[in-house]
């Protein structure tokens, strides 16, 4: 396998510089490209260079990217399909005098949210109008310094949810199926640092209605390739969508070591134009599967990041009844 450098060791003219890896791709001959799970992935302006190119992008098209990228727009787009949201803006909020009626309207606490986010920047909960107005500039600084969109909007603050999203895949011919759901409710920073398939928190039935909201969803988006539909659930089993996530993420080996269906290989076989040969019928679950995350944190300093060097790891794989755990 020939390897390219693509550039020096910043990211802006290596991993980022669209030109470069294009040309690194024509050089190889290669066909299509697999944009992995970072920032590329859900990038739509890559997405189209690719097209442009005739390269195929492994993934879905760039103006479902961008659609769906734009948390707001995405959110409008399935209230108005009948797909249940949170309460909230509708779009982005035109400032801080729209942001304040809005909140009145649907009651405190309220989340200000970057309409571009991601990764859990640009975010804030308020509890009041002071707070509210404390917050407003420094949510759209954070937006548009990390996402250079400095658009925000609102919604309810659901207190003590769950964070369950289902994972889809779709074709290009129209076959769209679920693989049930990861429980991504323990977080930090609002970061996810535990997956858990199956949710303890939802039954059979919750489970299939959000697995067919979730697919309903994929199609008001015209969606294809794999995909995940997130959404919050309350304390009285309600749901609400919160975004889409347009491509393969980190934790999707616990959805594969419990349905035996390798995602990243179905995707790719979606790229080449082949059809879906699961049906949702014939999808099975077996197990329970979770993922951590390590965070490496300097309690005298804040809890900052600081992870430091490794020097020393130990796994340990221990069987209890049918199931595989792994410690560290």
């Amino acid at each position: 396998m020939k390897q390219f450098a693509f550039g020096p060791a910043n990211s802006t003219k290596s991993y980022l510089n669209f030109k470069n890896i294009i040309e690194a791709a024509n050089i190889s001959m290669a066909d299509s490209i697999h944009p992995g799970f970072g920032f590329l992935s859900e990038n739509g302006q890559f997405a189209k260079i690719c097209e442009e190119s005739n390269i195929k992008f492994i993934g879905p098209s760039w103006k479902v990217i961008e659609l769906m990228g734009n948390k707001s727009n995405a959110k409008e787009l399935m209230k108005s399909a009948g797909i249940p949201v949170i309460p909230g803006s509708e779009g982005s909020i035109k400032g801080l005098k729209d942001a304040i009626q809005i909140a009145q309207k649907i009651g405190f606490p309220v989340m200000l949210k970057a309409a571009a986010g991601g990764g859990g920047k640009g975010i804030r909960i308020v509890h009041s109008q002071e707070e509210l107005e404390s917050n407003y500039n420094m949510v759209k600084q954070e937006a548009k310094n990390a996402f250079q969109d400095d658009e925000i909007y609102i919604e309810k603050y659901i207190q003590n949810p769950r964070h369950v999203e289902i994972q889809i895949l779709a074709d290009e011919h129209g076959n769209i199926i679920h693989l049930g759901e990861r429980d991504c409710s323990i977080q930090r920073r609002n970061q996810k640092i535990i997956e858990e398939t199956p949710s303890t928190a939802i039954d059979d039935k919750l489970r299939n209605k959000m697995g067919e909201v979730a697919i309903k969803a994929a199609k008001v988006a015209g969606y294809t390739s794999c995909g995940t539909v997130e959404f919050l659930v309350d304390k009285d089993k309600n749901f609400y969508f919160m975004e889409m996530n347009t491509r393969i993420q980190v934790e999707h080996p616990i959805t594969e070591e419990r349905t035996g269906i390798d995602i990243v290989k179905t995707q790719i076989k979606i790229a080449a134009g082949e059809e879906l040969k699961q049906k949702q019928k014939n999808i099975t679950f077996r197990g329970h599967s979770i993922e951590c995350r390590i965070n490496a944190e300097n309690p005298n300093k804040n809890f900052m990041p600081c992870p430091g060097t490794i020097t020393r790891i130990k796994l340990t794989r221990r069987k209890w009844g049918s199931s595989r755990y792994c410690y560290l």
